[in-house]
């Protein structure tokens, strides 16, 4: 190529643009309207972006800030929908499950994290649950574990608010996370409410992830991200009580597991999770948020 030759959209040259990443796209289609595009390069032949690819680089920015408020908008209509029509808690009430199945998984997760095993997960239609763990050292790695289902729907919100800043990321996440749950049926998951609320939610989100259009899955990424974190404030109430009520019993809570571990009191622990769980989807948020502004 030339330095400073136009080069016709249809062309071949014998130094392809490797540092423009949409070069492809751009001769596409311009090649489409029969125009040419002036790639100018520097004296060594690596090519410069042109007036047209950065045009093209603010469209396509501008096309994901697009999607993104379309998702958070939408995402929160939805959410304010549940509230307000009739039957809405009906509707709402596979997302009460989505939180508990989040929050039992947190357990088992950092049970492997601190040297244990994570052996069996039972979910009940009540919406309550418990994880079981074996191997776990008493003190700290035993209050983390407690610990990590107070806080696990907060991480896995703060995860999927970040990859909804663009559909490649969502599709991703949605992927990654129905790949997960299928693992967790076949390894952990011990009751048959439990594999059948597990099964259909990675079956729907690998279909989110994998067949539905970008903004879609774009769109699901936040409002699971939303869900996950009004979750963390609507079922705060759990984080102040030292028994746990599940469709297995009467048994100590989180929080009361982590006072006997490491002292205090359990509302005290039930405060510092909380306010992790805060600064943790504050963190999502402000990531998700950075690219409503980006020009």
């Amino acid at each position: 190529m030339i330095p400073g030759r136009p080069v016709c959209a249809g062309a071949s040259a014998n130094t392809r643009p490797r540092a423009d990443r949409h070069g492809a796209l751009l001769r596409h289609a311009l090649r489409a309207e029969g125009v040419c595009v002036e790639i100018k390069t520097t004296g060594g032949g690596l090519p410069l972006r042109s007036p047209a690819v950065q045009h093209l680089d603010w469209l396509e920015n501008a096309a994901i800030r697009r999607r993104a408020r379309a998702a958070i908008k939408w995402s929160i209509a939805l959410t304010v929908a549940l509230y307000l029509i009739p039957y809405g808690s009906l509707v709402a009430y596979p997302l009460l499950l989505l939180s508990t199945l989040f929050h039992e998984l947190g357990h088992g997760v950092v049970a492997l994290c601190v040297g244990g095993s994570f052996e069996r997960f039972v979910m009940f239609a009540d919406g309550s649950g418990m994880a079981t763990s074996v191997g776990v050292r008493a003190g700290v790695p035993s209050a983390l574990v407690s610990a990590g289902g107070l806080v696990g729907p907060a991480i896995v919100g703060a995860v999927a608010f970040a990859a909804g800043r663009s559909a490649r990321a969502s599709r991703t996440f949605l992927t990654i996370a129905a790949l997960l749950l299928a693992v967790a049926v076949a390894l952990v998951v011990r009751n048959p409410f439990g594999v059948t609320f597990t099964l259909a939610v990675a079956a729907l989100l690998g279909y989110l992830g994998v067949r539905t259009a970008p903004a879609t899955a774009q769109l699901a990424s936040v409002f699971l991200a939303t869900q996950l974190a009004l979750s963390v404030f609507s079922r705060a109430d759990y984080l102040f009580t030292d028994v746990a009520r599940t469709g297995a019993g009467t048994i100590p809570s989180d929080t009361a597991h982590i006072a006997s571990a490491l002292g205090g009191t359990y509302w005290l622990w039930g405060i510092a999770c909380g306010v992790f769980s805060v600064i943790v989807l504050l963190g999502g948020v402000a990531w998700f948020w950075r690219v409503l502004r980006e020009r």
